[in-house]
């Protein structure tokens, strides 16, 4: 079953990065308050990047990683001016 790896850019500037197997459900959870308890309270949140990775498994190991990059990177990222496909 296919899953998605996404950042949401929070009010405050982070960016959360997660994992789901249905993205427009957890966007709505996020912005109901009922997601990660890191984005409670950051609203209103933006979704910025996402890609469509072919499993669960996938998903875990790629979120680790873009978890490891810096902020900068991330930012490049989401305006796809930076390519982390190797993990």
């Amino acid at each position: 079953m296919a899953a998605f790896v996404y950042m949401l850019l929070c009010n405050d500037g982070s960016l959360y990065t997660g994992w789901t197997n249905n993205l427009i459900r957890r966007l709505e959870m996020h912005r109901q308050g009922r997601g990660a308890k890191y984005t409670r309270g950051r609203g209103p949140l933006a979704l910025v990047y996402s890609e469509e990775v072919p499993d669960k498994e996938t998903a875990l190991k790629r979120e680790c990683f873009i978890k490891k990059l810096s902020h900068k990177k991330k930012l490049a990222m989401c305006r796809g001016a930076f390519r982390c496909k190797d993990m």
